[in-house]
């Protein structure tokens, strides 16, 4: 089995090497690895290319933002399975991949699998910020909010190939729509991986405080466009995000 993964950046000089490494390591080695860079100007495309012929597929040109992005790797990925790997994270440890090919040959009727992860400090400390443990998949958790952590995802091609990409309607959530539309919508099927997949920093396009009204008006207008009870469902997902995190004060 195939697995591709698809790493997109724009000036990530500071962690690319990191994920990078972490997907070089693991210890399946069936990987295509693609990296998407916007055109970065801070030194992220020389580090890239210094690992050469060891990463499958690299871009580096201007893009419409990180979705645009990712449905180019989408585009360019040739591989059984997809999944992502963010340039400001890393995998767990060096058998992740490992896990997640074992749960799709265990069960080939699954259309994908998820798992859990942390969020640690971006500081050379790593301080770790709170869990985010997945559990079992069910359509009442999603009317309550829930949704599994993006980038322990992985689906088959052939599910994406089906259903869509990512829609650039939405700028800075639609990994929340993507979710929604195949696991409410469409209504495929998952396997949950009860263990640790990927460790993210804090300070991402999406975890930043910064950006978190924006994000919250977004997954208002994503939840109502999928037809959902979006002012309870907002709540409830950022509730059970202050939850974990109160957990490691």
């Amino acid at each position: 089995m195939r697995i591709t993964i698809i790493t997109v950046c724009f000036n990530r000089k500071a962690t690319i090497e990191k994920a990078i490494k972490s997907v070089l390591e693991q210890n399946y080695h069936d990987i295509e690895y693609i990296i998407i860079d916007g055109n970065s100007t801070d030194g992220t495309k020389e580090i890239i290319e210094s690992y050469g012929d060891k990463i499958c597929k690299f871009i580096s040109e201007p893009d419409k933002g990180m979705y645009d992005a990712i449905n180019k790797g989408l585009k360019l990925a040739t591989g059984d399975v997809i999944g992502l790997m963010h340039s400001d994270d890393e995998f767990y440890d060096k058998k992740a991949v490992r896990r997640i090919v074992a749960r799709f040959n265990a069960d080939p009727s699954i259309d994908g699998v998820y798992g859990d992860g942390v969020y640690v400090s971006n500081d050379k400390d790593e301080r770790l910020i709170r869990d985010r443990i997945g559990g079992v998949f069910s359509l009442k958790k999603i009317k309550e909010g829930w949704l599994p952590l993006h980038p322990t995802v992985y689906l088959k091609k052939t599910i994406i190939d089906n259903n869509g990409a990512y829609n650039l309607d939405f700028k800075i959530a639609s990994d929340t729509e993507f979710l929604l539309r195949y696991l409410y919508k469409y209504k495929i099927k998952m396997s949950y991986i009860d263990s640790y997949i990927v460790r993210m920093r804090m300070g991402g396009m999406s975890t930043s405080f910064k950006s978190a009204f924006e994000v919250l008006y977004e997954d208002y207008k994503i939840y109502k466009f999928h037809g959902l009870a979006a002012i309870l469902a907002v709540f409830l997902k950022k509730t059970l995000a202050l939850r974990q995190y109160m957990l490691h004060l």
